[in-house]
């Protein structure tokens, strides 16, 4: 209509001009003007199509994770169906000849995945390289993360029409990889999926996990706890051997419980010294298909043992003169016995295990691992409020153990108020400092917690353990005890007494800063030897020594000291180093660099920097956190003194990417059908080349320059409107 208007307003002022030809031309020019400004407001565009110069892209992403290596693909082989891993099992897909087929129209390029999404073969090669004091650990057999690559490979690969991911579909970090289906299906990429492994487990006995203390001592039984997990449908019994390298050799029969996991423990005792190997093993059952994960192997070390132990009493009471005989006649044990003797000029006793005074120094009382604190209090000048910082930062500091041994007397009431009263795992009775008296013997009673505690173990098995707690004989006192402060361990109480908190706590334990503290509620353990002599009396001293000495005595060496804390570390559970350093000439050091470096079992070494903890201990700690379990390698470095010590420090737990878990062939079937592609099964390769092949070529490419807004045509009609204006002035128009 603008045209056609136009045109009729040009044919008038064409006739009013007397029909002149210039007017004409002008005229002509007016009505290609808007001509032109009518078609660009039509939005014209100039396209120009491209034809691909490449042969489009098909991506093979395959599964090199941890949990491939898990083994429940059958196969036929000479002796019937045998089991091979996931990895092998997929070997032949990702071979490039696999898909020769489609290398006359399409690119293939085959890409492993990784933990961090790393789907480059390329980038995995240069991060291989790097070197160890890099630390870098070999991530992608700790997760798997199958979003990440699939986003990547669609972002980085040019014309790719499809993705075909190999994999057992367990992820464990990232988002859902349905996610990434989404985005690549409005991108028009199918993915085509091929699950590898079983979604069930195959029947199979596996030895689990045995956990091989890091050291033990010559002459004293060793516990080796180990798990064996079935996915057998029955319960059966078996015989599990243990073996170790010098010829020891101990069978238990185990039942073992259908579907589900079974605890067990060795005892073992030797006394030989060095280093040796014990090898656990379970015989195979006829139904497994799996049998070379029954047996595991792991290294001890066998040593002597030299405990120094410490008892201070007042009154040589019969607890006190029993406890005394059972620490001297264990040949692992050296104890000093400081006895004060309330009301005599002289201190001590008449044979060499006594001591005159209580040890001021600093580094004199840094050596006993354990110290029995028996009816003594500030009263009488025995202890001095001094010695009971001392003590305190012996077990706060130095890991060492405390045991209260209250009695008749209640002289430890007079350490209320002292740095003790915070180590004491118990809330005692002031209006009752002389304790309660009977004439009829109480027992104790083991509760749920002191059922599974090492200190209470006087029997091999739970039950004939718990007959035997039943069956000591009584005791006639007892500590005036009012409850368990909160964050300790009741592990017995009386079977008879309770007040408004339940029942009393007679022995009850705590970590206190790096040490343990055990309360002991009466003075009758004597009586334990009632018929049987010393069994149980020393069996139960000796575990309490050593279980409060463990830690402390893990690694030594001159000069330098190392535990950590807990003693049994969890993988992904944070433990801390504490290093006791000497100086040169023998006093804890003060300021100093102290590192400890820790080699994973994956190489990967992280490098761990101690702080000194106080001016007068000589404590160094620091905190690491273990993403693997397994065996690891610690190296302590002191570079003032030059000292270094080395130890092994084994991390249980499971690590998040596991072998043995089934399949998820679930995930890989819904990344296939929300991305548009097939879930194929991995025998079928023809049929996973056919749905490549047959998939549309992609489309041409097209470039449209948009005419309308191009600067070009602005300009233009700036021109001709120019034109158009000297034009009407050269006619005489203006």
């Amino acid at each position: 209509m603008a045209v056609l208007g136009t045109c009729a307003v040009s044919y008038y002022a064409w006739i009013r001009s007397g029909r002149m030809p210039a007017v004409a031309k002008l005229e002509v020019l007016r009505v290609l003007i808007v001509a032109l400004i009518a078609l660009l407001l039509n939005q014209p565009e100039w396209i120009e199509e491209y034809q691909p110069d490449t042969k489009p892209t098909i991506a093979v992403l395959w599964d090199d994770s941890r949990s491939m290596e898990t083994r429940d693909v059958l196969v036929d082989g000479e002796s019937g169906k045998q089991a091979i891993t996931r990895a092998q099992a997929v070997k032949p897909l990702i071979d490039s000849k696999a898909w020769a087929e489609l290398d006359n129209r399409l690119n293939v390029v085959l890409q492993p995945i990784s933990s961090a999404g790393q789907s480059s073969q390329d980038e995995r090669g240069k991060q291989e390289g790097q070197t160890q004091q890099e630390g870098r650990a070999d991530v992608r057999q700790m997760v798997t993360n199958l979003k990440d690559p699939l986003l990547e490979t669609a972002a980085k690969v040019g014309q790719l029409m499809g993705i075909v991911l190999i994999s057992d579909g367990d992820w464990n970090e990232g988002d859902p990889p349905v996610e990434a289906a989404s985005r690549l299906r409005s991108k028009q990429v199918p993915v085509f999926t091929v699950a590898a492994g079983s979604a069930n487990r195959l029947p199979d006995v596996e030895l689990l996990s045995v956990d091989i203390p890091t050291f033990g001592a010559a002459g004293k039984p060793v516990r080796i706890p180990f798990t064996i997990d079935s996915s057998l449908p029955r319960d059966f019994v078996t015989t599990v051997t243990m073996q170790v390298s010098n010829g020891d050799v101990l069978t238990k029969e185990v039942r073992v419980a259908a579907m589900g996991r079974t605890y067990e423990a060795f005892n073992w005792k030797t006394s030989d010294t060095g280093d040796f190997t014990i090898s656990v093993s379970v015989p195979r059952q006829a139904e497994e298909t799996i049998a070379d994960n029954n047996v595991q192997s792991a290294p001890i070390v066998i040593r002597e043992e030299q405990l120094k132990v410490l008892v201070v009493e007042s009154y040589p009471r019969w607890e006190y003169r029993y406890l005394r005989n059972a620490l001297s006649r264990d040949p692992g044990v050296e104890v000093s016995c400081l006895l004060f003797h309330p009301g005599l000029e002289k201190v001590g006793g008449g044979s060499q295990d006594y001591i005159q005074l209580f040890p001021e120094a600093i580094e004199d009382l840094a050596t006993y691992d354990v110290v029995f604190l028996g009816d003594v209090g500030l009263d009488d000048d025995q202890l001095t409020e001094e010695q009971c910082e001392l003590l305190k930062g012996l077990i706060e500091q130095q890991a060492s153990g405390l045991v209260f041994m209250p009695g008749l007397q209640g002289r430890q009431f007079s350490l209320q108020g002292t740095a003790l009263e915070e180590l004491n795992p118990v809330v005692m009775d002031e209006s009752q400092p002389g304790g309660w008296g009977s004439r009829t013997a109480g027992h104790f009673e083991l509760t749920e917690r002191g059922r599974s505690s090492l200190l209470t173990k006087l029997a091999d098995s739970g039950d004939e353990n718990v007959q035997v707690w039943e069956d000591l004989p009584g005791f006639q006192w007892y500590a005036p005890v009012v409850r368990a402060k909160a964050g300790s361990e009741v592990l017995a109480v009386h079977d008879d007494m309770s007040n408004q908190y339940g029942r009393l706590p007679l022995l009850v334990t705590r970590t206190f800063g790096e040490g343990k503290v055990l309360f002991m509620g009466t003075d009758g353990a004597w009586r334990w030897r009632k018929g049987v002599e010393d069994k149980y009396h020393y069996r139960f001293w000796g575990q309490v020594v050593r279980w409060m000495a463990y830690q402390r005595n893990m690694v030594k060496g001159k000069g330098m000291r190392l535990f950590y804390k807990p003693d049994q570390p969890q993988v992904r559970k944070t433990l801390t180093f504490s290093a006791h350093v000497m100086d040169k000439g023998g006093e804890p050091l003060q300021q100093g660099d102290v590192l400890v470096t820790v080699t994973s079992p994956s190489e990967k070494v992280d490098t761990v920097r101690l702080n000194a903890e106080g001016d007068q201990w000589g404590v160094f700690q620091g905190r690491f956190t273990p993403q693997e379990p397994g065996k690891h390698e610690v190296a302590v470095i002191c570079q003032q003194t030059g000292v270094k010590l080395d130890a092994t420090l084994y991390v249980r737990g499971q690590a998040i990417e596991q072998v043995g878990k089934p399949a998820r062939p679930d995930v890989l079937e819904e990344i296939a059908a929300v991305s548009r592609g097939k879930a194929v099964q991995q025998s079928n390769v023809a049929e996973i080349i056919e749905l490549l092949a047959s998939l549309p070529q992609p489309e041409p490419s097209l470039r449209r320059l948009q005419l309308w807004s191009h600067p070009l045509m602005f300009l233009g009609i700036v021109v001709l409107l120019g034109i158009f204006w000297v034009w009407r002035k050269a006619v005489g128009l203006i």
